[in-house]
């Protein structure tokens, strides 16, 4: 009875899911100026951030405390706006979820 058709399996192989990187780096998504423009706002916004931490003394330091919050906040969505359209992220999340964000 072993060698009878009723007993073949009746389920597909499983199908290997294609390797990729973790964290895979992809730029489909962030080509040409729009890249250049938003490497070149997370450098400045990290230059920003290091200038304003070499001031060792202020008369009025609200503004620059300000500045400190503001360049900080600036660097660290840079970051995360590359993360997001430089990754594998960008197409896990899904194209409308990403512009809600």
């Amino acid at each position: 009875m072993d060698g009878s058709p009723v007993y073949n399996s009746t389920t597909e192989p499983e199908a290997k899911r294609p390797r990729r990187l973790p964290l895979g780096c992809t730029l489909r998504h962030l080509r040409g100026w729009r890249l250049a423009v938003k490497v070149f706002q997370t450098i400045l916004s990290l230059v920003a951030v290091v200038c304003e931490e070499l001031v060792e003394e202020c008369a009025n330091c609200s503004g620059l405390y300000f500045f400190e919050f503001i360049s900080c906040s600036a660097f660290l969505l840079s970051l995360l706006i590359l993360y997001v359209y430089c990754t594998d992220l960008y197409e896990s999340l899904g194209e409308d979820k990403v512009q809600k964000l």
